[in-house]
């Protein structure tokens, strides 16, 4: 239960949240008042479906019309109420503000689930929850697109939300949010999944545990990581998907999911792809060490709650006990590097993206630095795994599989793909300590305050055009 007082505190810092965000809003509309990089796609988009032209399509947009829907839902009913006409209804600052109430709806959604996650540790104060979504929210990434009309605060938005349901176990709500989220991206149907997952991880969980007390053993929440441990579980799933009752139960438990996948399996079919419009940039492929930049990118946003002396000390401690696993780990982390990098296009000819600087400044600097990073990518991954220590095992390996989906094959190194993956590894880890948090909450804030400052500021032009050229994520 949320007693009275924390409504009220979290009620303020929602309102305060909105007002900052206004402001910043107010200052990056008034600077960049025209359409910027994506928008001129999705603005002119939108502004057909405010004007009722529902087949008119721009085929260089790649993803389904959900944030346009969303906009004309939104806003007919302001023009209505407030008798709005001419040019302002569907202007370039009335789309962006919409992003501007996802951004408050994420912050509500991203509380719930704190609060749903976490509900049996008494020990973790209102404050701690407060200011853990109030720090996520503010998540650098998805705070910046909050004042551009691109499809992440919705899409982020529809995402956790249904996550928030089938928390709650309103399935068929959570398979109708799903529906939206899909409708800002096509990748969402991996979340989709992930919903469906965590269903069959807790009946996994509870016939895992039936089956060690038969023994009269405790059930481990972990499995030593050896060859042992893997055939233990490879057993287990064998069994338990053999058995019809098993099967028939995962069935009945998650069918609204499957109803989303199998609609979405038909519109694949029909339009011969994911991707609508223009496919030529959005190729697919096995770019497994997109894997290791999102380990990476975690470990990064993730130091002031996540590091820790005696996290370094275990990893140390798990490095001399088990020489060999990491060796084999490392050994095969290089040859994905090798073999598996692909560059797109993009990264390397778009110098207003800060993956740009990323690649050109470190991974181009010697054609041996990818491979050097590889022990900076295991550490990554331990802290990764470590932090999740106190997880279920088949939840665990249902939200791997789900973000190897996610990540793996995207040919463009883009940070704005690592936005849900993160939040919700985020929301999962032990609610840190209120030092931690406002440490988190400094380091994004910061982040996003010379984010802001440069795209502000720092403007260039291209020897072809007149045009400001502003940098971004």
């Amino acid at each position: 239960m949320i007693d009275r007082f924390e409504v009220y505190i979290f009620t303020a810092l929602c309102s305060i949240n909105f007002l900052i965000s206004c402001l910043l809003f107010s200052k990056i509309t008034r600077e960049q008042r025209d359409p910027y990089m994506d928008e001129i796609f999705h603005v002119p988009q939108a502004q057909k479906y405010c004007e009722g032209k529902f087949h008119e399509w721009d085929p260089m947009i790649t993803t389904l019309p959900g944030l346009y829907l969303a906009s004309v839902g939104l806003i007919r009913p302001v023009v209505w109420l407030a008798d709005l006409k001419g040019s302002v209804v569907c202007s370039t600052a009335m789309l962006r503000f919409i992003n501007l109430l996802f951004n408050s709806g994420n912050l509500y959604i991203i509380y719930l689930i704190i609060c749903r996650l976490h509900m049996k540790d008494k020990s973790r104060s209102a404050s701690r929850r407060m200011f853990s979504a109030l720090a996520l929210s503010t998540f650098p990434v998805l705070y910046f697109f909050t004042f551009l009309y691109y499809t992440d605060a919705g899409s982020t938005f529809f995402t956790l939300f249904m996550y928030l349901m089938a928390l709650y176990g309103s399935h068929k709500a959570a398979a109708l949010l799903g529906v939206c989220a899909v409708l800002f991206r096509q990748t969402n149907i991996i979340w989709v999944a992930f919903c469906a997952g965590t269903v069959v991880a807790q009946k996994m969980d509870e016939s895992w545990r039936t089956e060690w007390k038969k023994r009269d053993e405790k059930s481990p929440s972990q499995v030593p990581l050896t060859i042992n441990g893997a055939m233990r579980v490879m057993r287990f799933l064998l069994e338990y998907l053999k058995t019809p009752n098993n099967i028939k139960a995962v069935v009945l438990s998650t069918w609204p999911y499957i109803a989303v996948a199998v609609v979405f399996a038909v519109f694949v079919v029909l339009n011969d792809g994911i991707v609508v419009g223009d496919r030529s940039s959005h190729e697919t492929c096995l770019n497994f060490p997109q894997l290791f930049y999102f380990l990476s990118f975690t470990l990064i946003f993730s130091l002031p709650t996540s590091l820790s002396y005696q996290r370094v000390v275990r990893f140390l401690q798990s490095l001399r006990k088990q020489p060999l696993i990491y060796a084999v780990l490392m050994t095969f982390s290089l040859f994905l590097v090798w073999k598996f990098t692909f560059v797109h296009k993009y990264l390397l000819a778009d110098n207003r993206h800060f993956p740009f600087y990323v690649w050109k400044r470190i991974f181009q600097r010697h054609e041996l630095v990818r491979f050097l990073l590889v022990p900076g990518y295991v550490f990554a991954a331990w802290n990764f795994l470590d932090t999740l220590r106190s997880k279920s095992l088949f939840w665990f390996l249902c939200f791997s599989a789900c973000l190897v989906a996610a990540t793996v094959p995207q040919k463009l190194l883009e940070f704005r793909y690592f936005i849900l993956p993160y939040l919700l590894y985020r929301v999962h880890i032990p609610v840190p300590s209120l030092p931690r948090l406002l440490l988190e909450f400094g380091l994004f804030t910061a982040v996003n305050t010379a984010t802001v400052y440069i795209f502000i500021n720092k403007t260039f032009q291209w020897p072809d055009s007149t045009a400001a050229q502003r940098f971004m994520w």
